[in-house]
């Protein structure tokens, strides 16, 4: 609510960086800050699945603030292994926890598991 809110000294807002009305700015959207990678832990496992496949898992990196699918990347290209970006992590198709392990360590990011 602001200050003078429906009195004939209202002001509507604008917008910070174009300084238009905020309902006729056309600016896109802030980018979510990043998270530096020393301020996160990231808990990594092995886990099989069904028929016998096992996958190395990388939870606790939060979805906002970092790239994960960039992160992904790079590390099934490590691995030389495909991968997926589930809901609750990142899941790399193998055991290749050492090299995860080693790669996001050199990234910064702090390891548990």
């Amino acid at each position: 609510m602001r200050l003078f809110e429906g009195t004939q000294f209202d002001r509507p807002p604008r917008c910070d960086r174009c300084g238009e009305l905020e309902t006729a700015c056309t600016c896109p959207p802030a980018p979510a800050p990043r998270i530096p990678p020393q301020k996160q832990t990231a808990k990594l496992a092995v886990e099989k699945r069904a028929r016998g496949k096992v996958v190395t898992v990388v939870r606790g990196l939060p979805a906002e603030g970092n790239d994960l699918p960039g992160l992904l990347a790079q590390l099934k290209s490590a691995c030389g292994a495909g991968g997926a970006l589930k809901e609750d992590g990142m899941e790399i198709q193998g055991n290749h926890l050492e090299r995860v392990r080693h790669m996001l360590s050199e990234a910064g990011y702090r390891i548990r598991g």
